[in-house]
């Protein structure tokens, strides 16, 4: 059975976790102020989750949802997270985490950032542009005409893989979006994100209208 490390049990990584123990997996959880914070959420999810440490769950997972949003000094345990594939949540918000003048710019992207600080990791950049409980709602079976579809942005094809295998699992198309010089496509404000719900065709159309951060508008 294939295990997922998810650092950040929020309501992105909650959801994620509950999608996947759905979809056949199991999941270790956790969070910035320790694992016996976690027993009401892991109780809530079953058997099939646990309760650890950043590092802890890292090592378990056969990948790695982080979805805890980015500081400009790593707090991720790179060690951990050496070899594997790290699926990145995050949106910068600058109300939340203060002004980074190298994303804000459009010089890289945030995600580009997480990559750097994770050298050893396959940074991908995934489940961004849909509400957290919808992750659980919005499936839909593989060929259905209204499926809908959800983008990954990765400097790495086999990281784009993992989770277009999981989209697929949750019931969701992948729109490959690479590499990650090209995530701000589905940044906050931008056509992708602003649409709530997006079939392929719609998405495919909608990362062609983002427009560029640091350059003004036409």
């Amino acid at each position: 059975m294939t295990t997922i490390g998810i650092i950040g049990a929020g309501e992105v990584g909650s959801h994620i976790a509950r999608a996947a123990i759905a979809s056949g997996y199991e999941v270790v959880l956790a969070n910035s102020r320790g694992p016996e914070t976690l027993a009401d959420l892991v109780e809530q999810l079953g058997p099939a989750a646990r309760a650890a440490t950043a590092a802890e769950a890292a090592a378990a997972g056969d990948f790695v949802v982080v979805a805890a949003p980015l500081k400009l000094v790593n707090d991720m345990p790179a060690d951990a997270l050496a070899g594997k594939v790290v699926i990145d949540t995050n949106n910068y918000m600058p109300w939340r985490d203060g002004n980074y003048g190298i994303v804000d710019s459009g010089e890289k992207t945030e995600h580009e950032l997480r990559q750097e600080q994770l050298p050893a990791s396959k940074v991908v950049k995934a489940f961004t542009h849909i509400q957290a409980p919808r992750i659980l709602t919005w499936g839909k079976p593989s060929g259905a005409p209204d499926r809908l579809a959800l983008s990954a942005s990765s400097n790495f094809p086999e990281a784009v893989a993992i989770v277009a295998r999981l989209y697929d699992q949750f019931g969701f198309d992948n729109v490959d979006n690479s590499p990650l010089s090209e995530s701000w496509r589905t940044r906050p404000g931008q056509p992708a994100w602003k649409q709530s719900a997006q079939t392929r065709a719609e998405l495919v159309a909608n990362l062609a209208r983002a427009h560029r951060p640091g350059q003004p508008s036409s």
